[in-house]
């Protein structure tokens, strides 16, 4: 099953299931962008919006985007609001959906299904403003190392979709290449603290 159909699938049921991963990103995005400034918003992998409906309200502009077009029906409906505007994109072809420029660029859980991240940091670095932020919140590799991914259940079947594991200094080696300072990195656990670290956080700056 391709990504884009799987997604699809989920959509009717991703704001309501049990997920941890979820739950834990949406926690991380506010604790970690709280302390950032900013006007202007692209917004990657938006899904259902369960980010947007708070970056909406600490900026003037968000420009989400998605691939899965039913994911987007489901955040059409629960953000309406004027400074918001929705759009289906494919992030890993040329970045022509947009001419924009943003102080934010977010990436939250979709980089596990895409192969080359170094097109992703270099597409996102040159639709920055200068001193502009990349935020990235994934599943932490260390948890993909142990066999998590994403995967959801429906009609019974398991369905577990095709990702890819990327290492930390993967994500580095990335972000430097494509001219990027590091400003924060952060691994963040489940409240027990028994297993390996769920997601890990980025925030790079384009000086």
């Amino acid at each position: 099953m391709s990504i884009e159909k799987a997604y699809n699938q989920w959509s009717s049921q991703y704001d309501t299931n049990k997920n941890r991963t979820r739950d834990l990103d949406k926690k991380v995005t506010t604790d970690v962008l709280s302390n950032v400034h900013f006007q202007s918003v692209l917004e990657l992998g938006c899904g259902t919006g369960k980010n947007t409906e708070w970056l909406q309200t600490r900026s003037e502009s968000v420009f989400s985007v998605d691939f899965s077009e039913e994911m987007l029906k489901i955040a059409r409906k629960k953000i309406n609001a004027e400074n918001v505007s929705f759009q289906k994109a494919d992030i890993t072809q040329p970045w022509n959906w947009t001419d924009g420029k943003f102080d934010l660029i977010t990436c939250n859980l979709i980089l596990e299904h895409i192969k080359d991240l170094s097109f992703i940091f270099q597409a996102a670095y040159s639709k920055l403003k200068s001193g502009g932020y990349f935020f990235i919140s994934e599943l932490h590799p260390f948890k993909q190392y142990i066999g998590s991914k994403a995967r959801f259940e429906t009609k019974g079947e398991l369905i577990e979709l095709e990702t890819y594991t990327h290492h930390i200094s993967e994500f580095l080696d990335s972000a430097i290449t494509a001219g990027f300072q590091m400003k924060q990195l952060d691994e963040w656990f489940d409240l027990d603290k028994t297993d390996p670290p769920r997601i890990l956080s980025l925030l790079f700056q384009k000086l």
